[in-house]
């Protein structure tokens, strides 16, 4: 079987001319495709599906604009998926403006725009979704490109891209996009084993070179002094110099009086943006890892006078500013602070990050594209989705809060965040600048730049609206064998490879075992299972004896008294001690009794220095006002010992002894070994060297088949445990999805048999439309702070009731998840429940911002994101709820009551 690589090489040779629809695509663009470009759509023509994994900013999405044009010459339909709402969005208005509105429709959580179209851009979710549901949408699809197509390593998305590579009809061929990852090949392999003819294409190669700085105070150095990027030992001579000044410095080994040399102190934001202002490497993107951080940043510059852009800019600005934000009520932009934010971008500054308002993000990615903002203080969002390309990229810190702990930057995300630099077609050469601070280390910023891959690990694992999708669609047999094709399964799999070639020599060695031990007298196994057992045995019974005296010894230490002489039997400490202290712990450890010793030394002994009880050997009167620190003292009270002891014989010191009764088991494995015909062999000592050796590998192989089993098959072991649990409830009913399960099986969210639970319960029937927006809110909502132990405002009566219910409900689901051997269902966070009851009351933007979450001011992004994941989700209730029941109803005007103001604004219409 040929490589992955040996096939693509032998296509490549074969295809060396363009085919009709590429030669007319070509004409579309102003520049030349590159090599990995023209080779993707070559791929495409000749009718593979393609996988293509190169580096960001390098024109990856010209492959997938290929596929458009190629589905509407065929008279197809193109799907192109894309991670984030941003980036459909942006997607749309870019193929609008090749192929107008008519041709293009947008599918997401909030916009549904000419869904009938022959190119639908949507979100990964929605095509999932509609594959689920066998929507007649699909019909006469012949091509879906997945662009960020990396995302399936997501830990909380990642399965949506999996299930659409697995379940997409086989006649449509998939364009996959990716960033650079250091195992395309197995991840093309394993497309090309569910999808059929994929053609793995990486590229490396940066369209634009990056050059990689460090910023030490006011100055830029190079990092590396020459071109050789993944050779450490070329790392700036001046950086390792500063570095080891600082580490010198640190330690407090500088050189004293006038010369001695300053430490290096971080520039401020202001200082950076002016640097890279006077070098020319402006516009850049400055990623903070902080919210605050990027608005303080803006501030910083502010307050320092800095403004980057002309008089005509300024005016362009403020005009783009206004006409972006005319839709939005006034009483809301003086909420959110837009004067100031619009002096700002007039001045060429602005943040970006997912606590800002939707609109004003936009306006921020509009304006820097157009070249108009020059500065930017971005959150490492913005480097996963929109294309907004800078000349140059600064990184603050080499580390960020991911939520439990300060994780180092690993070389996937550096890679991300730094692949913005350098705009193709503009650029000459893109700059990565890391500001320099203190304790940093040129070696690891080396490393992170030397290292531009990082391997793309699966995510995936069965949830319950899967299940009985899947059992639906195919059955309980089929949708093992479906979920058997996953690219978690397909790794897992490529990981016992290894286990299984060692498990098969384990095997082989223990026949060739077994057969040295054979012995012509009788079975030797058997015999040396006796032997075995014997020793077992015995094992066991010393260790019960041992832990019988340690209890004892134990116990006659807490009886010690101040003044007891007693005899330490041995170690260090061996010989006569008086007793200071019996050093009793009320925590349960020790006792750890304070004494002295006959060399005159005050020592702590412990439980394990008497392997035998001990037994005061006479008592002495320890003076009232004795102090174990003088030595004075501490000689004169030896000596009362000594005297009074005098020449008394103590006898030797007690010593351990295994009285050992003889157990029944014992006794008759003795007889039964004597009995035995091996045991009378000329070579049984020889025959039970190579028993022992055999059951000491034996012991490993196990250990070992069990690792392997472990990894073999375990995705359809989760889906039977998945299965369980909804057999349980009743949701599945063997092979066939009861009325309830298809209900289930309509709710595409994270806590999907809670909601489902609750809906059959009738917890939300009693419930207004406000109420039951705040309920719903319980399970969408994810507070930013996991460990925030503030209890939240929560809406009074019927609706405080139903959420007290719904808790209590988590708690059953999750004690039933636990029987059958998962945790799949997290609990519902109670945190946005007051905002949202309030907004669907018809409150002030201000007023809800201010109230907040959990008693901190809720960030407008933040709002905005969680009313119209709430309103999602009210829209899946409303459709899987039965007809003419309350909820269905009240869910609609919930949605209602929720789309207004800010929240109710789309970029599209």
């Amino acid at each position: 079987m040929t490589t992955p690589a040996e096939r693509y090489a032998a296509f490549r040779e074969k295809l060396g001319n363009d085919g009709l629809a590429l030669k007319s695509f070509r004409g579309l663009y102003d520049f030349t495709l590159d090599d990995f470009q023209l080779d993707a759509c070559r791929a495409l023509e000749a009718g593979d599906g393609v996988l293509v994994a190169a580096p960001t900013g390098s024109g990856k999405t010209v492959v997938g604009e290929f596929a458009v044009h190629l589905a509407l010459e065929q008279g197809q339909k193109c799907f192109y998926t894309t991670p984030i709402k941003a980036l459909s969005n942006q997607k749309y208005n870019d193929l609008v403006k090749r192929y107008g509105t008519a041709k293009v429709g947008l599918l997401t959580g909030d916009n549904s725009v000419n869904g009938d179209a022959p190119i639908v851009v949507m979100t990964t979710e929605v095509l999932r979704n509609m594959l689920y549901a066998g929507s007649a949408t699909l019909g006469g699809l012949g091509f879906v490109v997945m662009d960020e197509v990396h995302y399936l390593a997501d830990r909380f998305r990642g399965a949506v891209w999996e299930e659409v590579i697995i379940h997409l009809p086989e006649s449509v061929r998939l364009v996959a996009l990716s960033a650079t990852v250091s195992n395309a090949e197995e991840f093309g392999e394993w497309i090309g084993e569910v999808r059929g003819d994929t053609t793995v294409i990486v590229d490396e190669h940066r369209p634009v070179p990056l050059w990689q700085h460090m910023m030490v105070g006011n100055r830029i150095y190079d990092l590396f002094v020459t071109e050789d990027f993944d050779q450490s030992g070329h790392i700036n001579p001046a950086l390792m110099r500063i570095a080891r000044d600082e580490e010198r410095l640190a330690g407090g080994r500088g050189r004293r009086g006038y010369g001695r040399p300053q430490r290096s102190r971080p520039p401020d934001r202001a200082a950076v943006i002016d640097k890279l202002d006077s070098e020319g490497l402006l516009p850049a993107i400055t990623f903070i890892f902080s919210r605050a951080g990027c608005d303080a940043a803006v501030m910083a510059c502010l307050f320092a006078g800095i403004r980057l852009t002309t008089e005509r800019e300024q005016h362009e600005i403020r005009q783009i500013v206004d006409e972006r934000t005319a839709h939005l009520p006034d009483e809301d932009l003086a909420v959110l602070g837009y004067l100031e934010w619009r002096d700002c971008l007039e001045r060429g500054l602005a943040a970006h990050h997912a606590g800002m308002l939707p609109a004003f993000k936009e306006v921020v990615e509009e304006l820097f594209t157009r070249g108009l903002v020059k500065a930017v203080f971005a959150t490492e969002t913005l480097a996963l989705g929109i294309n907004m390309p800078a000349r140059s990229v600064v990184i603050e810190k080499l580390d960020k809060w991911n939520g439990e702990m300060h994780a180092d930057l690993t070389p996937g995300e550096y890679t991300q965040l730094t692949g913005r630099a350098g705009r193709r077609g503009i650029d000459v050469e893109g700059h990565a600048v890391v500001v320099w601070q203190p304790g940093m280390d040129p070696v690891a910023v080396a490393g992170l730049a030397g290292t531009r891959t990082y391997p793309l690990r699966s995510s995936f694992q069965p949830s319950y609206n899967m299940a009985v999708n899947l059992v639906g669609q195919f059955g309980r047999e089929r949708a093992k064998t479906l979920l058997e094709a996953s690219f978690a399964q397909f790794q897992a799999d490529r990981a016992v490879v290894g286990l299984a070639k060692q498990l098969r020599k384990h095997e082989e060695a223990l026949e060739g075992y077994q057969e040295a031990m054979t012995c012509h007298l009788g079975d030797f196994p058997a015999y040396a299972e006796l032997r075995r057992r014997l020793s077992d045995r015995e094992t066991e019974l010393s260790k019960q004896r041992g832990a019988s005296r340690r209890a004892a010894a134990t116990r006659s230490l807490e009886s010690l008294k101040p003044g007891d002489v007693i005899r330490v039997p041995g170690g260090r400490r061996a010989g006569l001690a008086i007793v200071l202290d019996p050093g009793l712990n009320p925590r349960g450890h020790g006792p750890n009794p304070l004494v002295l010793t006959i060399g005159k030394q005050v020592k702590k002994l412990d439980p394990a220095d008497f392997p035998v009880p001990v037994e005061p050997l006479e008592k002495l009167r320890i003076p009232k006002n004795f102090n174990s620190r003088s030595p004075k003292e501490r000689a004169n009270l030896v000596s009362t010992l000594l005297a009074k002891i005098g020449d008394r014989d103590l006898g030797k010191p007690p010593r351990a002894r295994d009285h050992a009764v003889e157990d029944d088991e014992i006794l008759e494995l003795r007889r039964q070994i004597r009995q035995h015909p091996c045991h009378g062999c000329d070579e049984r000592e020889d025959h039970a060297r190579w028993a022992e050796r055999y059951y000491k590998l034996l012991r490993e192989t196990e250990g070992l088949r069990r690792r392997v089993e472990s990894r073999s098959h375990v995705i359809s072991r989760t889906f039977d445990k998945v299965c369980g649990v909804l057999d349980q409830l009743g949701y599945l009913d063997g092979e066939t999805v009861t009325d309830e399960g298809r209900r289930l099986g309509r709710l595409y969210t994270e806590l999907d048999l809670l909601t489902a639970e609750c809906l059959r319960g009738g917890l939300w029937d009693e419930l207004d439309p406000a109420e039951l927006a705040a309920c719903v809110s319980a399970l969408v909502f994810e507070s930013r702070q996991a460990d925030d132990a503030r209890r939240p405002k929560i809406p009074a009566g019927r609706a405080q009731e139903a959420l007290t219910a719904m808790v209590r409900l988590w708690g059953e689901l999750e004690g039933i998840e636990q029987d059958n051997g998962l945790s799949i269902i997290r609990e519902p966070d109670l945190g946005f429940a007051w905002a949202a009851f309030r907004w669907a009351k018809g409150h002030t933007l201000d007023a809800v911002l201010t109230d907040g979450v959990n008693g901190s001011e809720l960030a407008a992004g933040d709002f905005v994101r969680w009313v119209k994941q709430l309103m999602d989700l009210l829209g899946q209730l409303s459709n899987a709820a039965p007809n003419g029941s309350k909820v269905k109803q009240t869910a609609g005007k919930a949605m209602d009551s929720l789309r207004r103001g800010v929240v109710a604004y789309s970029s599209l219409t």
